[in-house]
């Protein structure tokens, strides 16, 4: 099989997301109306590819798909958007990664509902085509295959290109042995609010991201929605304020901006304007239903960005 020539390969969880828009939340004893319904592909890693393509980067899908058309929607969702599947490993059992999102009509905020075998599914490090990942400049993980990530960053490495890991948000006060095992192995952390306090036990962001750098990646963004994100390397720290926008959904608003953030260090911009850029992408995705249909193109991100007094090369 040819291998293709990539920007960006990633390698994680993909989901089919059924989207239901409400002003209330339906209990037994309460139904709710519905006031707006979408299909739509989702899942950090997924979204992520999506959004880099959307954005003008060459990109490839690494992950599993069931054998029904649950599975055949999910591979549509990505093929759509120009995400090379020709490396995903097809699986003799019907799609699990489906998620229901219920989301707030008032705030765009959301909620998530998982299918009880969604984390049951395997994908061993035999299957994966290391020539697939040493083609890219970037890979894209979200910790999911967790053997698969190791083995897939230190492929890269090896190859001389760099790994970019999305931690989600959370409020625990440590984190997982497996997810320490494999920010050794990353050069870019781009995780959500509060991970950098529960990986380093530090209250105060700065100090938080500040300490994080010692656990392995030479870059750490810390994305706190509105709030904006938090940017630390080795020789800078610094606050990139969100933009304000009408808010429809945020569903994947965080994944679109790990997306759009290693398209702007494609191009081999500083990290601030990288924050600037990613910012920019994912607050454009908010203003429509789900994960996916909202994501901005690259002349899109610009004009937006150029019409807030953000310069950005031609």
């Amino acid at each position: 099989m040819k291998t293709p020539n990539l920007d960006i390969a990633g390698l994680g969880m993909a989901t089919l997301d059924v989207l239901m828009r409400v002003s209330e939340m339906p209990t037994w004893d309460a139904p709710q109306g519905v006031t707006d319904f979408g299909l739509d592909g989702g899942g950090p890693v997924g979204t992520a590819c999506v959004a880099a393509a959307r954005l003008g980067a060459r990109v490839g899908y690494v992950g599993t798909v069931g054998n029904d058309i649950v599975g055949e929607l999910k591979m549509r969702f990505l093929a759509e958007y120009g995400v090379d599947l020709s490396r995903i490993v097809p699986l003799e059992e019907p799609e699990t990664q489906v998620v229901c999102v219920y989301v707030h009509e008032q705030t765009g905020e959301r909620v998530f509902s998982v299918l009880k075998r969604f984390h049951t599914v395997h994908l061993s490090v035999e299957s994966l085509d290391r020539s697939y990942f040493a083609s890219a400049s970037f890979l894209h993980l979200d910790g999911f295959y967790h053997d698969c990530a190791v083995q897939a960053a230190q492929w890269m490495h090896e190859a001389g290109g760099r790994v970019c890991l999305d931690c989600r948000r959370t409020e625990e006060r440590s984190v997982p042995v497996q997810t320490l095992e494999l920010l050794a192995h990353v050069d870019i952390l781009v995780c959500g609010s509060g991970f950098c306090r529960a990986l380093t036990g530090e209250e105060d962001i700065w100090a938080a991201g500040s300490a994080a750098l010692d656990f392995g990646p030479q870059v750490i963004v810390e994305t706190r929605g509105e709030k904006g994100c938090f940017t630390f390397d080795g020789d800078q720290q610094f606050h990139t304020p969100a933009f304000d926008v009408e808010v429809i959904d945020t569903t994947g608003a965080g994944d679109v901006f790990h997306g759009a953030y290693l398209v702007a260090l494609l191009r081999g911009w500083d990290l601030r304007l990288s924050a600037q850029f990613a910012s920019a992408a994912a607050a454009l995705k908010c203003s429509k239903l789900g994960g996916r249909r909202g994501i901005p193109g690259f002349a899109e991100t610009v004009r937006f960005l150029r019409h807030r007094g953000v310069e950005v090369p031609s």
